[in-house]
């Protein structure tokens, strides 16, 4: 049996497109494991010469099944996304192993907010739909900073009444907020004292997240931070 420790084949059962840069890749695992949404899978590459090249994805999909979705940012120089991207096709297989990750995961049971930049918002997107799954989308609060509607991950999905879309550069148009960075009369009415909050985006992101969780009254203890760097 697969422990997170060991590898595994994933089979590319579906390949969606969620923005010009991300992909979401379906994998049906040969012994499947249930994660908890926040965790993640690594992906490794291997080149006929034997060389090695791995990365960090976050899972998107809720729990259960044999299915894993992750979805994948391409990034420039990005050795890992690009050949997901270019070269990899439906009935390809990947080694992976997973999942990985406690500290940011979340088991559903208790009420959150999850602040989300960018492509951060992959890990949240599994605790939105595992809310949303088991009948409790209440326990789910989704603010997403996006620089505009085209970078919006799960856009046809993502919109509801427990979640929260800043564009940052260009809006939508008819849209009720001013086009700006994410500021704390954004976060105010979202951090009520029952909830822990999880932000994920990259490191200057987190800080200034973080910062304003601080200003609007959120204690350091309540906040758990996925940062993520360039490497692809």
């Amino acid at each position: 049996m697969a422990t997170a420790s060991s590898w595994q084949t994933g089979v590319v059962t579906a390949i969606g497109e969620e923005t010009p840069h991300a992909k979401t890749f379906r994998l049906r695992l040969t012994e499947p494991r249930t994660h908890r949404p926040g965790q993640f899978y690594v992906v490794r590459l291997t080149a006929p010469d034997g060389y090695h090249a791995q990365r960090d994805y976050s899972v998107a999909g809720a729990p259960g099944g044999e299915y894993i979705e992750l979805t994948v940012e391409k990034l420039p120089d990005g050795e890992v996304s690009a050949f997901l991207h270019d070269v990899v096709e439906v009935g390809d297989t990947l080694q992976v192993r997973g999942p990985i990750g406690r500290f940011f995961s979340w088991d559903g049971d208790a009420p959150i907010l999850g602040v989300a930049g960018g492509s951060g918002v992959v890990p949240l997107m599994s605790m939105l739909r595992l809310a949303r799954g088991s009948g409790r989308a209440d326990l789910m609060r989704l603010i997403v900073s996006v620089r505009s509607p085209e970078e919006l991950y799960y856009a046809d999905e993502i919109t509801g009444p427990e979640t929260t879309v800043v564009y940052t550069r260009q809006g939508p148009p008819g849209g009720s907020r001013p086009v700006g960075r994410l500021t704390a009369g954004d976060l105010r009415p979202l951090a009520d004292a029952g909830r822990e909050v999880y932000v994920c985006g990259s490191q200057g992101f987190c800080d200034a997240a973080t910062g304003l969780l601080a200003d609007v009254g959120v204690e350091a203890k309540r906040i758990r931070v996925s940062r993520f760097g360039p490497t692809g």
